[in-house]
Protein backbone atom coordinates (compact mmCIF):
# COMPACT_ATOMS: atom_id res chain seq x y z
CA UNK A 1 0.00 0.00 0.00
CA UNK A 2 2.95 2.27 0.73
CA UNK A 3 4.67 1.90 -2.51
CA UNK A 4 1.23 2.27 -4.35
CA UNK A 5 0.54 5.93 -2.64
CA UNK A 6 4.12 6.77 -3.30
CA UNK A 7 3.87 5.54 -6.92
CA UNK A 8 0.93 7.47 -7.65
CA UNK A 9 2.57 10.64 -6.43
CA UNK A 10 5.37 10.34 -8.60
CA UNK A 11 3.11 9.32 -11.86
CA UNK A 12 1.38 12.45 -10.92
CA UNK A 13 4.78 15.23 -10.51
CA UNK A 14 5.65 13.51 -14.08
CA UNK A 15 2.23 14.47 -15.61
CA UNK A 16 2.54 17.91 -14.67
CA UNK A 17 0.38 18.06 -11.52
CA UNK A 18 1.39 20.66 -9.55
CA UNK A 19 -0.22 19.03 -5.68
CA UNK A 20 2.01 16.14 -6.30
CA UNK A 21 5.23 18.32 -6.47
CA UNK A 22 5.16 19.21 -2.25
CA UNK A 23 5.92 15.34 -1.46
CA UNK A 24 9.26 15.48 -3.61
CA UNK A 25 12.74 16.45 -1.90
CA UNK A 26 11.96 20.20 -3.60
CA UNK A 27 8.90 20.83 -3.17
CA UNK A 28 9.17 20.03 0.60
CA UNK A 29 12.58 22.35 0.39
CA UNK A 30 10.96 25.55 -0.98
CA UNK A 31 6.55 24.85 -0.92
CA UNK A 32 6.39 28.26 -1.26
CA UNK A 33 7.06 28.91 -4.83
CA UNK A 34 4.98 25.53 -5.96
CA UNK A 35 2.44 27.30 -3.62
CA UNK A 36 2.39 30.59 -6.02
CA UNK A 37 2.57 28.34 -8.77
CA UNK A 38 -0.66 26.65 -8.08
CA UNK A 39 -2.11 30.23 -7.09
CA UNK A 40 -1.41 31.25 -10.86
CA UNK A 41 -4.14 28.47 -12.13
CA UNK A 42 -6.66 29.56 -10.13
CA UNK A 43 -7.92 29.17 -6.39
CA UNK A 44 -9.30 25.74 -6.64
CA UNK A 45 -7.32 22.95 -8.82
CA UNK A 46 -8.21 19.19 -9.34
CA UNK A 47 -5.54 16.65 -7.42
CA UNK A 48 -4.58 13.72 -9.68
CA UNK A 49 -6.47 11.53 -7.22
CA UNK A 50 -9.75 13.15 -7.63
CA UNK A 51 -10.05 15.48 -4.85
CA UNK A 52 -9.25 19.75 -4.80
CA UNK A 53 -6.80 22.29 -3.27
CA UNK A 54 -7.43 25.14 -3.01
CA UNK A 55 -4.69 28.55 -2.28
CA UNK A 56 -7.04 31.03 -1.24
CA UNK A 57 -7.49 32.70 2.13
CA UNK A 58 -10.91 32.89 1.78
CA UNK A 59 -11.87 29.43 0.33
CA UNK A 60 -9.90 28.24 3.11
CA UNK A 61 -11.57 29.60 5.60
CA UNK A 62 -14.82 28.89 4.14
CA UNK A 63 -14.27 25.45 3.82
CA UNK A 64 -13.10 24.90 7.47
CA UNK A 65 -15.66 26.83 9.38
CA UNK A 66 -18.05 25.00 6.67
CA UNK A 67 -20.44 22.77 8.48
CA UNK A 68 -20.96 20.54 5.12
CA UNK A 69 -17.57 19.57 5.25
CA UNK A 70 -15.79 17.33 8.06
CA UNK A 71 -12.63 15.84 8.85
CA UNK A 72 -13.29 12.48 8.75
CA UNK A 73 -16.29 10.83 6.24
CA UNK A 74 -19.63 9.97 7.57
CA UNK A 75 -19.63 6.55 6.43
CA UNK A 76 -17.42 4.22 7.03
CA UNK A 77 -14.62 4.96 4.29
CA UNK A 78 -11.52 5.35 5.81
CA UNK A 79 -8.56 7.95 5.93
CA UNK A 80 -5.23 8.24 6.15
CA UNK A 81 -4.68 8.24 9.66
CA UNK A 82 -6.37 5.35 9.99
CA UNK A 83 -4.68 3.14 7.05
CA UNK A 84 -1.85 4.10 9.14
CA UNK A 85 -3.03 2.81 12.27
CA UNK A 86 -2.84 6.48 13.91
CA UNK A 87 -5.61 7.72 16.29
CA UNK A 88 -5.62 11.52 16.22
CA UNK A 89 -8.95 11.94 18.27
CA UNK A 90 -10.29 15.30 17.83
CA UNK A 91 -8.71 16.05 14.72
CA UNK A 92 -10.88 13.07 13.17
CA UNK A 93 -14.14 13.78 14.56
CA UNK A 94 -16.92 15.40 13.76
CA UNK A 95 -19.52 16.68 15.74
CA UNK A 96 -21.29 15.80 18.10
CA UNK A 97 -18.68 13.80 19.45
CA UNK A 98 -16.24 16.20 18.74
CA UNK A 99 -18.26 19.11 20.46
CA UNK A 100 -18.71 16.70 23.56
CA UNK A 101 -14.69 15.71 24.16
CA UNK A 102 -13.10 19.23 23.19
CA UNK A 103 -15.67 20.66 25.97
CA UNK A 104 -13.84 18.30 28.20
CA UNK A 105 -10.10 19.17 27.54
CA UNK A 106 -10.96 23.31 26.64
CA UNK A 107 -10.63 24.11 30.76
CA UNK A 108 -7.06 23.69 30.31
CA UNK A 109 -6.54 26.51 27.91
CA UNK A 110 -8.68 29.27 29.59
CA UNK A 111 -7.55 32.87 29.88
CA UNK A 112 -7.25 32.39 33.82
CA UNK A 113 -5.37 29.02 33.22
CA UNK A 114 -3.09 30.82 30.58
CA UNK A 115 -1.82 32.87 33.47
CA UNK A 116 -0.82 29.98 35.81
CA UNK A 117 1.34 28.40 32.79
CA UNK A 118 3.48 31.55 31.72
CA UNK A 119 5.39 30.80 34.85
CA UNK A 120 5.90 27.49 34.30
CA UNK A 121 6.81 28.40 30.57
CA UNK A 122 9.36 31.32 31.99
CA UNK A 123 10.88 28.84 34.47
CA UNK A 124 11.55 25.83 32.17
CA UNK A 125 12.84 28.63 29.37
CA UNK A 126 15.20 30.15 31.75
CA UNK A 127 16.60 26.20 33.03
CA UNK A 128 17.37 25.31 29.08
CA UNK A 129 18.97 28.96 28.47
CA UNK A 130 21.23 28.68 31.70
CA UNK A 131 22.35 25.57 30.00
CA UNK A 132 22.98 26.76 26.24
CA UNK A 133 25.10 29.62 27.86
CA UNK A 134 27.20 27.42 29.21
CA UNK A 135 28.02 25.93 25.57
CA UNK A 136 28.39 29.06 23.42
CA UNK A 137 27.48 26.92 20.47
CA UNK A 138 24.59 24.61 20.25
CA UNK A 139 22.17 23.10 18.23
CA UNK A 140 18.67 25.30 18.93
CA UNK A 141 16.21 22.37 18.13
CA UNK A 142 17.81 19.77 20.17
CA UNK A 143 18.99 21.93 23.16
CA UNK A 144 15.54 24.55 23.21
CA UNK A 145 13.25 24.84 20.77
CA UNK A 146 12.28 20.70 21.46
CA UNK A 147 12.78 20.09 24.84
CA UNK A 148 11.04 23.32 25.92
CA UNK A 149 7.11 22.05 24.86
CA UNK A 150 8.17 19.14 25.74
CA UNK A 151 8.65 19.99 29.43
CA UNK A 152 5.51 22.26 29.04
CA UNK A 153 3.13 19.12 28.26
CA UNK A 154 4.11 16.48 30.23
CA UNK A 155 4.17 18.47 33.03
CA UNK A 156 0.13 19.88 32.72
CA UNK A 157 -0.40 16.03 31.70
CA UNK A 158 1.58 14.40 34.93
CA UNK A 159 4.44 12.83 33.05
CA UNK A 160 8.00 12.53 33.83
CA UNK A 161 9.69 14.40 31.43
CA UNK A 162 12.07 12.30 29.02
CA UNK A 163 12.95 14.86 26.29
CA UNK A 164 14.51 12.27 24.11
CA UNK A 165 11.94 9.67 24.37
CA UNK A 166 9.22 12.12 23.66
CA UNK A 167 11.59 14.00 20.60
CA UNK A 168 11.01 10.74 19.07
CA UNK A 169 7.84 9.84 19.47
CA UNK A 170 6.79 13.39 18.32
CA UNK A 171 8.90 13.26 15.30
CA UNK A 172 7.95 10.14 14.25
CA UNK A 173 4.03 10.43 14.73
CA UNK A 174 4.49 13.88 12.53
CA UNK A 175 5.83 11.86 9.51
CA UNK A 176 3.01 10.05 9.30
CA UNK A 177 0.63 13.02 8.82
CA UNK A 178 2.09 13.30 5.02
CA UNK A 179 0.37 9.85 4.15
CA UNK A 180 3.15 8.20 2.25
CA UNK A 181 5.39 5.69 4.41
CA UNK A 182 8.31 3.17 3.50
CA UNK A 183 7.15 -0.34 5.11
CA UNK A 184 9.79 0.63 7.31
CA UNK A 185 8.66 3.69 8.57
CA UNK A 186 4.90 2.12 8.91
CA UNK A 187 6.88 -0.65 11.60
CA UNK A 188 8.72 2.20 13.48
CA UNK A 189 5.52 4.39 13.25
CA UNK A 190 3.67 1.26 15.01
CA UNK A 191 6.07 1.26 17.65
CA UNK A 192 6.07 4.91 18.13
CA UNK A 193 2.25 4.76 19.05
CA UNK A 194 2.42 1.45 21.08
CA UNK A 195 4.78 3.24 23.18
CA UNK A 196 2.41 6.26 23.57
CA UNK A 197 -0.65 3.86 24.37
CA UNK A 198 1.81 2.03 27.02
CA UNK A 199 2.94 5.47 28.82
CA UNK A 200 -0.31 6.57 28.61
CA UNK A 201 -2.40 3.57 29.69
CA UNK A 202 -0.29 3.42 32.89
CA UNK A 203 -0.59 6.84 33.55
CA UNK A 204 -4.25 6.68 33.28
CA UNK A 205 -4.41 3.71 35.70
CA UNK A 206 -2.09 5.74 38.08
CA UNK A 207 -4.46 8.78 37.97
CA UNK A 208 -7.45 6.48 38.18
CA UNK A 209 -5.87 5.80 42.18
CA UNK A 210 -3.96 8.58 43.10
CA UNK A 211 -4.99 11.84 41.44
CA UNK A 212 -2.53 14.93 40.93
CA UNK A 213 -3.34 18.64 40.15
CA UNK A 214 -2.92 18.02 36.05
CA UNK A 215 -5.35 17.53 33.23
CA UNK A 216 -5.44 13.75 32.99
CA UNK A 217 -6.73 13.44 36.77
CA UNK A 218 -9.07 16.05 35.85
CA UNK A 219 -10.27 13.50 33.08
CA UNK A 220 -10.01 10.67 34.47
CA UNK A 221 -13.08 11.99 36.80
CA UNK A 222 -15.04 11.70 33.47
CA UNK A 223 -14.38 8.41 32.32
CA UNK A 224 -17.28 6.27 32.04
CA UNK A 225 -19.83 9.51 32.25
CA UNK A 226 -19.25 11.89 29.40
CA UNK A 227 -16.18 10.37 28.18
CA UNK A 228 -14.99 6.51 26.99
CA UNK A 229 -11.47 4.57 27.97
CA UNK A 230 -10.76 4.51 24.23
CA UNK A 231 -11.31 7.98 23.69
CA UNK A 232 -9.84 9.17 26.96
CA UNK A 233 -6.60 7.58 25.81
CA UNK A 234 -6.97 8.93 22.39
CA UNK A 235 -7.53 12.58 23.48
CA UNK A 236 -4.51 12.47 25.58
CA UNK A 237 -2.03 11.11 23.35
CA UNK A 238 -3.09 13.82 20.89
CA UNK A 239 -2.65 16.54 23.36
CA UNK A 240 1.18 15.21 24.04
CA UNK A 241 1.94 14.96 20.25
CA UNK A 242 -0.10 18.15 19.07
CA UNK A 243 0.95 20.25 21.88
CA UNK A 244 4.74 20.09 21.69
CA UNK A 245 5.38 18.78 17.82
CA UNK A 246 4.10 22.01 16.61
CA UNK A 247 5.50 24.40 18.80
CA UNK A 248 9.06 22.99 18.14
CA UNK A 249 8.44 23.89 14.66
CA UNK A 250 7.47 26.99 15.32
CA UNK A 251 10.12 28.30 17.60
CA UNK A 252 12.55 26.83 14.44
CA UNK A 253 10.87 28.37 11.89
CA UNK A 254 10.72 31.53 13.78
CA UNK A 255 14.57 31.74 14.66
CA UNK A 256 15.45 31.41 11.35
CA UNK A 257 13.73 33.84 9.68
CA UNK A 258 15.10 36.33 12.32
CA UNK A 259 18.62 35.06 11.91
CA UNK A 260 18.41 35.38 7.82
CA UNK A 261 17.26 39.36 8.74
CA UNK A 262 19.38 41.15 10.92
CA UNK A 263 17.12 44.24 10.80
CA UNK A 264 14.22 42.06 12.04
CA UNK A 265 15.97 40.85 14.79
CA UNK A 266 17.47 44.32 16.22
CA UNK A 267 14.04 45.78 16.05
CA UNK A 268 13.07 42.86 18.55
CA UNK A 269 16.39 43.40 20.52
CA UNK A 270 16.10 46.60 20.59
CA UNK A 271 11.99 45.99 22.12
CA UNK A 272 11.64 42.45 23.15
CA UNK A 273 7.82 43.68 23.83
CA UNK A 274 7.01 42.64 20.13
CA UNK A 275 7.26 39.23 20.65
CA UNK A 276 3.43 38.40 20.54
CA UNK A 277 4.07 40.41 17.57
CA UNK A 278 6.65 38.65 15.92
CA UNK A 279 5.10 35.47 17.08
CA UNK A 280 2.01 36.18 15.16
CA UNK A 281 4.07 37.05 11.72
CA UNK A 282 6.05 33.97 12.29
CA UNK A 283 2.84 31.86 12.35
CA UNK A 284 1.54 33.40 8.93
CA UNK A 285 4.75 33.53 7.24
CA UNK A 286 5.94 29.79 7.80
CA UNK A 287 3.16 28.02 9.65
CA UNK A 288 4.35 24.34 11.25
CA UNK A 289 1.29 23.00 10.17
CA UNK A 290 1.03 23.29 6.04
CA UNK A 291 -2.12 22.21 5.37
CA UNK A 292 -4.89 20.45 6.46
CA UNK A 293 -8.03 18.78 4.75
CA UNK A 294 -11.64 18.42 5.04
CA UNK A 295 -14.49 15.68 2.90
CA UNK A 296 -17.79 16.74 1.85
CA UNK A 297 -20.75 15.45 3.47
CA UNK A 298 -22.67 16.21 0.97
CA UNK A 299 -22.24 18.55 -2.77
CA UNK A 300 -20.67 21.48 -1.79
CA UNK A 301 -20.08 24.76 -4.16
CA UNK A 302 -16.58 25.86 -3.34
CA UNK A 303 -15.60 28.94 -5.57
CA UNK A 304 -16.00 27.73 -9.03
CA UNK A 305 -16.47 23.78 -8.31
CA UNK A 306 -18.83 21.57 -6.28
CA UNK A 307 -16.85 19.01 -4.35
CA UNK A 308 -18.67 16.28 -4.44
CA UNK A 309 -19.88 13.80 -1.39
CA UNK A 310 -17.14 12.19 -0.02
CA UNK A 311 -14.39 13.81 -1.67
CA UNK A 312 -11.66 15.91 0.07
CA UNK A 313 -10.73 19.63 -0.28
CA UNK A 314 -7.18 20.01 1.24
CA UNK A 315 -6.93 23.58 2.62
CA UNK A 316 -2.95 24.93 1.81
CA UNK A 317 -3.07 27.25 4.99
CA UNK A 318 0.45 28.40 4.27
CA UNK A 319 -0.57 29.45 0.94
CA UNK A 320 -3.64 31.24 2.06
CA UNK A 321 -1.67 32.99 4.74
CA UNK A 322 0.42 34.21 1.72
CA UNK A 323 -2.90 35.11 -0.42
CA UNK A 324 -2.18 38.49 -2.01
CA UNK A 325 -5.73 39.54 -1.57
CA UNK A 326 -5.28 39.61 2.21
CA UNK A 327 -2.15 40.58 2.92
CA UNK A 328 0.01 43.54 1.23
CA UNK A 329 3.48 41.86 0.64
CA UNK A 330 2.63 38.22 1.79
CA UNK A 331 5.96 37.38 1.03
CA UNK A 332 7.75 39.79 2.95
CA UNK A 333 8.61 38.60 7.18
CA UNK A 334 7.82 41.77 8.47
CA UNK A 335 7.30 41.73 12.33
CA UNK A 336 5.82 45.29 12.35
CA UNK A 337 3.33 44.04 10.02
CA UNK A 338 -0.73 44.89 11.28
CA UNK A 339 -2.35 42.01 9.61
CA UNK A 340 -5.95 42.99 8.78
CA UNK A 341 -7.11 39.22 8.69
CA UNK A 342 -6.19 36.14 10.89
CA UNK A 343 -3.79 33.80 9.61
CA UNK A 344 -5.43 30.26 9.57
CA UNK A 345 -1.59 28.92 11.11
CA UNK A 346 -4.48 27.24 14.02
CA UNK A 347 -7.31 26.46 11.62
CA UNK A 348 -10.74 27.61 11.46
CA UNK A 349 -14.33 26.53 12.41
CA UNK A 350 -15.27 24.38 14.89
CA UNK A 351 -11.66 22.59 14.77
CA UNK A 352 -9.99 26.05 15.44
CA UNK A 353 -6.68 24.55 17.82
CA UNK A 354 -7.71 24.09 20.65
CA UNK A 355 -4.09 24.77 22.24
CA UNK A 356 -3.66 28.15 20.77
CA UNK A 357 -3.24 29.78 23.31
CA UNK A 358 -0.48 27.97 25.00
CA UNK A 359 0.94 27.85 21.89
CA UNK A 360 1.20 31.64 21.39
CA UNK A 361 2.34 31.63 24.65
CA UNK A 362 5.49 29.11 24.22
CA UNK A 363 6.61 31.25 21.02
CA UNK A 364 6.18 34.30 21.63
CA UNK A 365 8.33 33.71 25.50
CA UNK A 366 10.52 31.70 23.81
CA UNK A 367 11.46 34.28 21.32
CA UNK A 368 11.88 37.02 23.65
CA UNK A 369 14.09 35.31 26.10
CA UNK A 370 16.37 34.75 23.28
CA UNK A 371 16.11 37.96 22.24
CA UNK A 372 17.11 39.32 26.24
CA UNK A 373 19.32 36.90 26.95
CA UNK A 374 21.51 36.03 23.64
CA UNK A 375 21.04 39.47 21.90
CA UNK A 376 23.65 38.74 19.13
CA UNK A 377 22.49 35.19 18.65
CA UNK A 378 23.86 33.49 14.99
CA UNK A 379 23.16 31.42 12.52
CA UNK A 380 26.72 28.91 13.06
CA UNK A 381 25.94 26.49 10.36
CA UNK A 382 23.36 24.86 7.58
CA UNK A 383 20.31 24.31 8.88
CA UNK A 384 18.25 21.53 8.01
CA UNK A 385 14.79 21.13 7.59
CA UNK A 386 12.14 18.15 8.74
CA UNK A 387 10.79 16.69 5.46
CA UNK A 388 7.82 16.12 4.97
CA UNK A 389 4.42 18.81 3.45
CA UNK A 390 1.76 18.63 6.81
CA UNK A 391 4.57 20.14 9.19
CA UNK A 392 7.44 22.22 8.55
CA UNK A 393 10.57 23.66 10.26
CA UNK A 394 14.31 23.08 11.56
CA UNK A 395 15.24 19.73 12.37
CA UNK A 396 18.93 21.00 13.13
CA UNK A 397 19.83 24.85 13.75
CA UNK A 398 23.79 25.25 14.85
CA UNK A 399 23.49 28.57 16.52
CA UNK A 400 26.43 30.29 18.11
CA UNK A 401 26.33 32.95 21.24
Amino acid sequence: MYRERARIYYSAHVRGDLFSRLVLPNGQHDPYQIYEEMRAQGAVLPTRLGNYTTTSHRLCNEVLRSRKFGPSPDDDSEDLAHQAGLDLSLLELNPPDHTRIRRLAAPAFTPRRMAGYAELVDQAIQQLLDQCARDREFDLMASFASPLPIAVMTHLLGLPNEPEKFRWLGSTIAQALDGIWSLGQARTLAAADAELRTTFSELLERRASDPGDDLVSALVVEQGRAITTTELAALVRLLLIAGFETTVNAIGSGMRWLMADREQWELLVADPGRAPAVAEEVLRFDPPVQQTARVAHQPVQVGDVVVARNQWMITLLAAANRDPEVYPEPNRFDITRESPVEHLAFSGGIHYCLGSPLARLELSQAIRALAERFPSIRQAGPITMRPGTTLRGPLRFPVSI
